[in-house]
């Protein structure tokens, strides 16, 4: 799943550093270029790792803008190749030189350690001029004027993959991961942005503090939009600047897949998944009285019968699932392939940039619940529900 994709799992970045003033595209050129993925087919390396063009990852060359620039958009890959010699493969090769070496020499009941050593090295080199190299490229997208990135992936060890490389390709310049707290600081401003420093659980600015410390942010916000969806309070305003006019309502609503975490009777953490389409929901009920907390649930965003659905992951924020409307691109026989491609790439991005607009006004207007006394109406409200007074 990538860029041209419908739906995607995306991880957001801000990236700290200062773009040069002149000659953009010079420099962009050039460092990706000087990390750009150089082929390992006709060699015995192991892995290799570097920048492609996202409509050719066999190319590394970017000469021209038409082929990563859109715009204030700057999009790329990371291609990874691997090679991978199965273990039961190398251990049976291996046998057969030791068994040959043993031939040729009676005097021994085994092959010696540094024997056995050297004959595997040897082996894995063999089999490794053999054995093609596996690619997997992940698609990165840098909108140079918010100076967010956008990550087509949620793994952990891609995540980290890229921030190395990233790190490297831009010398200044750091990717600091759009966790729950990072995203509610970009929102609020003036008393409210005191109210959540002030609320701010960890004493580390350090990304994994607080991830680790402020969960509450993404299972309060998973909670309050389950109990709204229950009490017939599933309607909202746009309330954040973007493609969609401030003030214009939307729906959301939390159904179809919600993840509980909690302490289990014997100790321990215990997982407790609720799926399908919610009526009374007597499972997540069970659930929350039982002191677990929501860690990841499905949300569905409605706007003018345009439908957007993401999993949220409550203590990282990524979205998983993330599905927009579809791409409908009227085809004609005159539009080459490639300006055909810019079509769907724009109009994704705007279908995109028009979901991340829906879900900060939700999560603004839970902020500004959550931060004030009014959180008080709302957990007797939950309480209720939960108690079955509503």
């Amino acid at each position: 799943m990538g860029v041209y994709a419908n739906t995607v799992s995306i991880t957001q970045f801000a990236i700290s550093g200062e773009l040069p003033k002149t000659d953009q595209f010079e420099w962009l050129s050039k460092k990706l270029t000087d990390r750009g993925f150089q082929s390992i087919e006709n060699s015995t390396e192991e892995s290799a790792e570097g920048w492609t063009l996202i409509d050719k990852s066999d190319l590394a060359s970017f000469d021209s803008p038409s082929d990563f620039w859109r715009d204030n958009f700057v999009v790329f890959s990371l291609r990874k190749d691997q090679r991978k010699i199965p273990a039961a493969v190398l251990k049976s090769h291996a046998g057969r030189e030791e068994g040959a070496f043993l031939a040729q020499n009676p005097n021994l009941r085994r092959t010696p350690k540094h024997k056995r050593e050297e004959i595997k090295e040897l082996v894995q080199l063999r089999l490794l001029t053999k054995c093609l190299p596996v690619p997997s490229t992940v698609d990165v997208l840098w909108d140079l004027k918010s100076g967010v990135l956008t990550l087509y992936s949620l793994g952990t060890k891609v995540i980290e993959r890229f921030e190395d490389i990233f790190r490297k390709t831009f010398e200044g310049f750091s990717p600091v991961i759009i966790h729950p707290f990072a995203r509610a600081r970009k929102l609020l401003s003036g008393q409210m942005l005191d109210a959540l420093e002030g609320a701010n659980q960890s004493g580390s600015d350090a990304v994994v503090a607080m991830i680790r410390d402020n969960q509450w942010l993404g299972c309060d916000f998973m909670l309050w939009l389950l109990q709204r969806g229950v009490n017939g309070e599933g309607e909202f305003s746009v309330c954040r600047p973007g493609h969609i006019a401030e003030g214009e309502k939307f729906s959301a609503w939390i159904d179809d897949r919600i993840q509980f975490q909690g302490g289990g009777e014997e100790g321990g953490i215990q997982k407790v998944t609720v799926s399908g389409s919610q009526d009374s929901y007597l499972e997540a009920i069970s659930a929350l009285k039982g002191g677990k907390r929501i860690t990841s649930a499905t949300i569905c965003m409605e706007k003018d019968e345009n439908p957007w659905k993401l999993t949220l992951k409550g203590d990282t924020f990524g979205f998983a699932s993330f599905k927009c409307p579809q791409v409908r691109i009227e085809k004609d026989s005159t539009i080459d392939q490639m300006s055909e491609r810019e079509a769907v790439f724009y109009e994704r991005m705007f279908l995109m940039d028009q979901g991340l607009q829906l879900f900060d006004s939700l999560f603004t207007a839970f902020l500004k619940e959550r931060l004030t006394d009014a959180w008080n109406s709302r957990l007797q409200a939950v309480q209720a529900w939960l108690d079955g007074e509503q």
